[in-house]
């Protein structure tokens, strides 16, 4: 029987960490109806920007031993740790992020529970940005929050959609306005070649690419907020191969194209 040749930089290997139950369930929801038939792990065949790629999905429980999260950590392609938004305290996660900080492994961070009551994105940002070196790039904001929580805004291709979304979003739009100029402020101070750009003249492909290239070096970790069970959940499918490095661009001799 003949076996498909994958690229190894159409290869995503990603390890998936936080409490059991949280990885469990986000696995399972972007695998789900996405997994090829007869595979018993956890992969996906998903297209983006025209270009098919697989995603591997490993979990790590956030309650493993310390010693445990640096070796699975260190030797990890990449890294989405998963945020809780109601959590005020958050003791597990900031050893994480120190460890992927560490050893450099690019991260996303996912924030879930934006439904809960308690929940507070922001105290989530400013978590991370307190807890390790790379700088939050909220690429996502959530439409509401608590009860009033109704989906997720994309903010770098916010403005192609400025016409119909600013009346769909109502007050949340100005509000997705600021964080659009703070994620292109961000990404502009880090970027000699485009700094004398303007927050509208930076285009979404320029903001990908430099998004990428941050994530990628260790610089800055996306941020990026869970759409909820009832929802879509292919931007963070999209945002893992966008954003986090195939086999072939990962430095760290200890890793291989497999788990």
């Amino acid at each position: 029987m003949d076996t498909e040749v994958i690229e190894p930089q159409a290869i995503r290997n990603v390890t998936i960490i936080g409490a059991p139950e949280q990885t469990t369930r986000i696995v399972h929801r972007l695998t789900r109806r996405r997994t090829e038939a007869g595979s018993d792990t956890a992969m996906v065949r998903w297209m983006t920007d025209q270009i098919d790629h697989t995603i591997r999905f490993a979990e790590l429980s956030s309650h493993a031993p310390i010693a445990t999260l640096e070796r699975s950590i260190r030797v990890a392609d990449g890294v989405i740790a998963v945020i809780n938004a109601a959590a005020h305290r958050t003791p597990l996660l900031e050893a994480i992020l120190r460890v992927a900080d560490d050893h450099q492994v690019a991260r996303l961070c996912l924030v879930t529970g934006l439904d809960h009551p308690a929940a507070d994105f922001d105290r989530c940002v400013r978590t991370i940005a307190d807890t390790h070196g790379a700088v939050p790039l909220p690429l996502q904001i959530p439409h509401g929050i608590g009860p009033e929580f109704e989906g997720v805004i994309e903010l770098i291709p916010m403005w192609t959609l400025e016409p119909m979304a600013a009346q769909f979003y109502g007050n949340h739009w100005t509000v997705a306005e600021k964080w659009h100029r703070d994620l292109v402020a961000t990404v502009l101070e880090q970027d000699a070649a485009h700094s004398t750009l303007g927050w509208r003249e930076i285009s979404p492909g320029q903001l990908y690419d430099r998004v990428r290239h941050l994530t990628r070096v260790g610089d800055a970790a996306p941020v990026l907020c869970d759409p909820a069970p009832c929802r879509d959940i292919a931007p963070v499918l999209d945002a893992i191969i966008r954003y986090l490095p195939s086999p072939l661009h990962v430095c760290q001799p200890e890793h291989a194209l497999d788990y």
